[in-house]
């Protein structure tokens, strides 16, 4: 039984040559009952379809792969099937380190350009073109947060987009959830005279920022104190003293607790708020100091006001460069990379600086428009500047004797050369503090009916507010470019 079925199987007539012995296949048209009943008595397996006249007639092709395919099975040696078993093997793992190879080419990619971009980020150089794709909010999708008694001074935002710090100069502290629009804590301010027992300020407070991971709270005020707070739960933690006049900037050095403070004084001190510590003064100025900002580095950059420059200190080498530019008094000033800022003036202008020119890379003058009788007419002065960092967008916000102002947003040319102004959002009052999102998805402004800094006229028309200005963005999703400033 054994022999007959091996004989079947290799019944391929270019396989199996005819001896004596060997009888011929019959062929299709041969006839015969003889070999129908063979075929019907001995049913075939599945080895010997493969050589039935039908089947050889329909395909021969086909046949001739299959039984190839069969003669390698069943005529391989156990060391020629080891053989191929162990290439089917090595080109499996042949195809696996392909789509591995394939993976880790992907994330060393997506590494890499991390890592570029934060070197560009370092270098001042990284500048993400989003400003053409903003669009103008409807007036109706700008919401006013109100709870001050006084005119707002300043304002910021913490790192997670979540809340508004605000004070004025109620000498009050206020905490807001951006979503809901409530107050989540209120410092209250105390009256002159009760600095021994009152926990807070009681005087107009003028700057206050935060540090990156979100901790710390400072503020200061027109009595010349810091005081720290826990930005959490509003706790107050300690007081800095030793500037002797109103503290006017204050910043964080970004990734750490190191703070940054200007004052009406002309000095710039250096704290270790974690430490509870004065670290060093340094002076330059010739006239008091309206702003203060700093990023990463271990610097900072200051607008000397009436001293019409700007000021980047080396903190470290205890060193500073000198820029001059506008032909008023210099109010504000917002870092935009490491190595790019906007400054704005009481002349009405606004400016684009890089920390290697000494002088302003472009200048819009008039930048708000201009107020009073015709020939008598003055520009309106820019009271706040602010920068969506590491982008093309910026903002400033004017002040003036109407309580009609605005917020103007720009886009900054390429390598910041040049100013393009992309929209205005009407305001009620004095634009005081302006301030980004670190997302990039909302502008806030603090409105009062004051300026910050004096009492030259009050505008009883305007309100004092909280302004949340959302920055929609067109349909299609922005790409954010790098470019080399």
């Amino acid at each position: 039984m054994s022999s007959s079925f091996f004989i079947k199987a290799k019944q391929n007539p270019k396989l199996v040559k005819k001896g004596k012995n060997t009888a011929a296949p019959k062929r299709k048209g041969d006839g015969g009952s003889d070999g129908k009943s063979q075929l019907r008595a001995k049913k075939p397996n599945k080895y010997n379809e493969e050589i039935s006249s039908d089947s050889e007639t329909e395909g021969p092709v086909v046949s001739k792969k299959r039984q190839a395919s069969e003669e390698n099975q069943y005529d391989e040696t156990p060391q020629e099937k080891k053989l191929r078993l162990a290439k089917l093997y090595l080109e499996q793992l042949k195809e696996e380190e392909e789509v591995k190879a394939d993976d880790d080419f992907f994330e060393t990619d997506l590494i890499a350009g991390r890592l570029q971009e934060e070197v560009l980020e370092q270098k001042g150089k990284l500048q993400r073109l989003i400003a053409k794709d903003l669009l103008a909010p409807d007036v109706s999708e700008i919401r006013v947060l109100r709870g001050h008694k006084l005119p707002i001074t300043c304002l910021v935002i913490t790192p997670d987009d979540k809340c508004i710090f605000s004070a004025a100069k109620d000498c009050s502290i206020i905490k807001w959830n951006i979503e809901s629009g409530k107050k989540v804590h209120t410092i209250p301010g105390g009256r002159k005279g009760t600095e021994e027992r009152h926990v807070g300020h009681t005087a107009h407070i003028l700057c206050m920022a935060v540090s990156s991971d979100g901790k710390y709270l400072a503020t200061g005020d027109m009595n010349k104190l810091i005081m720290i707070w826990e930005a959490e739960t509003c706790k107050h933690l300690y007081k800095f003293t030793g500037h002797k006049g109103p503290v006017s900037g204050l910043s964080f050095r970004r990734g750490t607790h190191d703070l940054y403070s200007a004052s009406h004084d002309r000095s710039v001190k250096v704290w270790n708020v974690a430490e509870n510590a004065y670290v060093e003064t340094l002076f330059g100025h010739q006239d008091a100091i309206t702003g203060l900002d700093s990023l990463s580095r271990e610097c900072c950059v200051t607008a000397g006001g009436r001293d019409g420059t700007v000021r980047v200190w080396k903190i470290a080498e205890e060193s500073q460069l000198v820029f001059h530019g506008h032909e008023g008094s210099i109010d504000c000033i917002q870092l935009i990379n490491e190595e790019h800022m906007i400054t704005g003036a009481d002349d009405g202008s606004v400016s684009l600086w890089s920390v290697n020119k000494k002088k302003p890379l472009g200048t819009v003058k008039q930048a708000h428009g201009r107020h009073g009788d015709a020939g008598l007419e003055q520009p309106h002065w820019v009271a706040s500047v602010a920068a969506l960092q590491n982008s093309d967008t910026v903002a400033s916000g004017a002040s003036g004797c109407s309580h009609n102002s605005q917020v103007n947003v720009w886009k900054c040319g390429q390598n910041y050369r040049g100013l393009e102004l992309l929209f205005s959002v009407p305001v009620s009052g004095f634009v005081n503090s302006l301030k980004f999102s670190s997302s990039g998805q909302f502008l806030v402004a603090g409105v009062g009916q004051e300026h910050r800094l004096g009492r030259w006229w009050k505008l009883k028309e305007a309100k004092n507010g909280i302004y949340i200005i959302p920055l929609k963005r067109k349909p299609s999703n922005p790409e954010e470019t790098k470019i080399n400033a």
